[in-house]
This record gives structure tokens, C-alpha cells and sequence, in this order.
């Protein structure tokens, strides 16, 4: 019997944060966590560790996908690395638009949007918690970044459903990103 860590349940934390966010918005700044990590881990030990190891997302993942998934090879040009440096420049620029409608919001050009958005198009039919208890920009960070953390998810489980359980890993911006940082680390 293979003895369990306390690291192996990090699935539980993942399905935890998207939750909170439903009921308060301001609980997506937990997620910031899950975007430092990584980083964090593979410029201090040079490895994908996370990835391997911590990625509640990627264990999640596997949980649902090891019930649902096919169990397919992900189609070719899914694993190249065209494919997996545009999907990290497209959340990039997700993420660095969030980051500009922070900025509107904190400067005051723009009032705070108390909107959830997939894939910056569809907004989730539901209405949000009163946040006037923090400064808006504070919200609108919030809003942006639990954003951009449900498409990843969502992306994650249509991958999941369509192929391999950990599919998304392959072309996981997080991943893309923890991989570049390593491969810098070891030319040093």
C-alpha cells in the first residue's frame, strides 16, 4: 500500500478555492498562491516539482479524469511547442489585461466590473457578494483573477473529457512557464 502525504490531497484545496470564490469573490486572491508557487519552486530548486508533486489542479485532474476520461493521446499539434508558447502568450495577455483593468479601476477611469468572464466573452449568470468593504481595484483583481483560474479549469476538463485525465498539463501555461525557468536555471 503506497503511504499517502499531505500533498496528495492538494485536489481537495483546488475544488476549496473555486468554491469560496462563489460565495466571496475577494477568496480569489488564494489563487495567487497557486500562480507564485510554482514559480517560486522551480527558480529556488531549478526542477518542475510543483507540477509534479503539489498541482492540486493536475490532481484533480487525474481524480475526475481517472472515472471520465478516454484516455487518448492529445491530438499532435497540442504537444508542440508552437502550441504551448501560444497558449501561454494568450493567458499572458488574459492576465496582463486583468492586471490593466486594475490598474483603470485603481486610478479611477474605470468603475470596478463585478463580472466573471470565460475566455474574456461569456459572463456566469450569477449574481456576486456586496465587496464595498475593500477598495474597488481590490475586487476588480479579484474578479479578473478568478477569471482567468475558471477558464484554465474549464479548459483542463474539456481536455480531461476529450483525452488523457492530465491532458491540460501538457500545454498548462503554469507548466510552460515553470519549464522555461528551469531550462535558464540549468544553462547557468
Amino acid at each position: 500500500m503506497q503511504v499517502k502525504h499531505w500533498y496528495d490531497y492538494l485536489w481537495v484545496v483546488e475544488i476549496s478555492y473555486f468554491v469560496l470564490g462563489l460565495f466571496n469573490i475577494l477568496f480569489a486572491w488564494i489563487g495567487m498562491v497557486f500562480f507564485l508557487t510554482p514559480l517560486a519552486i522551480s527558480f529556488i530548486k531549478g526542477n518542475k516539482a510543483y507540477c509534479n508533486k503539489y498541482c492540486g489542479r493536475g490532481q484533480l485532474f487525474a481524480k475526475v479524469g481517472g472515472k471520465l476520461s478516454p484516455n487518448r493521446p492529445l491530438p499532435r499539434f497540442m504537444t508542440t511547442a508552437w502550441f504551448r508558447y501560444g497558449f501561454l502568450a494568450f493567458f499572458m495577455t488574459m492576465f496582463l489585461t486583468m492586471v490593466l483593468n486594475t490598474y483603470l479601476v485603481f486610478t479611477g477611469v474605470q468603475d470596478l466590473s463585478q463580472v466573471i468572464t470565460l475566455l474574456w466573452t461569456w459572463k456566469v449568470p450569477w449574481g456576486y457578494p456586496d465587496v464595498s468593504m475593500v477598495r474597488p481595484w481590490i475586487a476588480q483583481y479579484a474578479y479578473g483573477f478568478y477569471s482567468v483560474m475558471v477558464t484554465s479549469t474549464i479548459l483542463g476538463m474539456v481536455t480531461m473529457a476529450l483525452s488523457k485525465p492530465r491532458g491540460f498539463c501538457v500545454y498548462c501555461p503554469m507548466g510552460t512557464m515553470t519549464q522555461g525557468i528551469c531550462k535558464l536555471k540549468h544553462k547557468e
